[in-house]
């Protein structure tokens, strides 16, 4: 029997490089998004009704943007992953929600570039370490953790 494999599994370190930041982000968000609804159900915030509420305050434009501004006031991310942002961040979407403006959007597509960016090549270690800081900035700044 014959397995296939998907031209993304082909991808070479190299060609991961030279994807479009917006396909970086599209990449990064799926995997901030599944790290979330893991990090809500694990630590028992299971109703229904709140879980896509609780989500948004960590996977939201605004959300992102502030974690990534933290990050680069303290230092945090590499010389790689903030070219990689700043090529997520200067990407042109063509479009911007309605609840945000350019600035915060960018920002966060740059943020969820660096994530995608990561997860492509293979450094999950990394990924998981970002993820796991953005959700402990967001609970800060909404007073869950001190």
């Amino acid at each position: 029997m014959e397995t296939r494999v998907s031209k993304l599994d082909k991808l070479r370190n190299e060609d991961i490089k030279q994807l479009n930041a917006l396909a970086l982000a599209y990449m990064g968000d799926a995997v901030l998004e599944q790290k979330v609804r893991e990090h809500l159900l694990r630590s028992g915030r299971v109703k229904p009704n709140t879980l896509h509420r609780e989500a948004t305050h960590y996977v939201s434009a605004k959300a992102q943007s502030m974690v990534v501004h933290r990050m680069m006031d303290e230092n945090y991310l590499t010389e790689e992953e903030l070219a990689v942002f700043r090529r997520g961040r200067n990407a042109k979407s063509g479009s911007v929600p309605k609840n945000t403006d350019v600035q915060t959007y960018r920002n966060s597509s740059g943020f969820e570039a660096i994530l995608g960016n990561l997860y492509l090549l293979n450094e999950l270690e990394r990924v998981y370490e970002i993820i796991a800081y953005a959700i402990q900035i967001v609970e800060e700044s909404k007073g869950v953790l001190k």
